[in-house]
């Protein structure tokens, strides 16, 4: 699905923010990057746009630079350029979410158009568009990036495009069973009274409530074993004072 996607940086003016676009693409499984008339003719190579991909330099590597965004917009169906606030002409302005996973329904071949950070896209540009993107902000300050802009519009894409699998973290720590847990809770209400904190003849409860806690936290071996020691290092406190 991501050769059905482009994402189009018009007029960049900071090479780091090239750097990190290509990074926020990579890291949501694009990879099509076009600049449109940048600041600097080599902004590919500089050192900055380099160190700001951290990797993504396949992505630059691949990268094109044309001189018109109808250049860019070359084989693409659905162009959204994106903007803060809408405009009295032009297409209609839309909230990210909902708008992509309309797109994502259909055979379209998708372009997302970035302008520059200063100014935005120039109203010929928008006009190229057939949607204007509008990420929701805080009313009172909606200023962002162009990278992270570029992030945010390439995740909700990824997203409705079906998104990726969170894989869980494996361990191959062994849970404690429940020999495992009464053997501690004895030795804590040992501890517990022997440190008066537990007093046996009103002990209310508090030795069932620490065994809901144990059963919640779903204590590895190597946790039971921490926690006897803290009783046995109590004990000895205990022996010594």
């Amino acid at each position: 699905m991501t050769c059905r996607t482009r994402f189009v940086l018009v007029g960049t003016s900071h090479a780091g923010n090239v750097g990190a676009a290509a990074r926020a693409i990579k890291v949501m499984g694009f990879s099509d990057l076009v600049l449109v008339r940048p600041r600097f003719a080599d902004v590919l190579e500089r050192d900055e746009t380099l160190a700001l991909a951290s990797g993504a330099t396949d992505v630059l590597a691949a990268a094109r630079v044309l001189p018109t965004l109808a250049d860019a917009l070359e084989g693409i169906t659905h162009a959204c350029a994106t903007a803060m606030t809408p405009r009295d002409f032009g297409p209609p302005t839309l909230a990210p979410r909902p708008h992509l996973a309309d797109l994502a329904a259909g055979p379209h071949r998708v372009a997302f158009v970035f302008g520059p950070e200063r100014t935005g896209l120039d109203n010929d540009d928008v006009y190229r568009c057939h949607a204007c993107l509008s990420i929701p902000t805080h009313p009172d300050y909606g200023s962002l990036n162009l990278a992270q802009a570029v992030q945010l519009i390439a995740y909700d894409w990824r997203q409705a495009l079906g998104g990726y699998a969170v894989t869980p973290r494996t361990t191959d720590a062994q849970l404690a069973d429940g020999a495992a847990i009464e053997g501690l809770l004895a030795h804590w209400r040992q501890t517990l009274q022997d440190i008066g904190f537990l007093d046996p003849a009103a002990p209310k409860k508090l030795m069932p409530r620490l065994q809901q806690l144990l059963n919640r936290a779903e204590l590895t071996q190597e946790e039971v074993h921490i926690l006897r020691g803290i009783a046995r290092a109590a004990a000895r406190q205990r022996g010594q004072d």
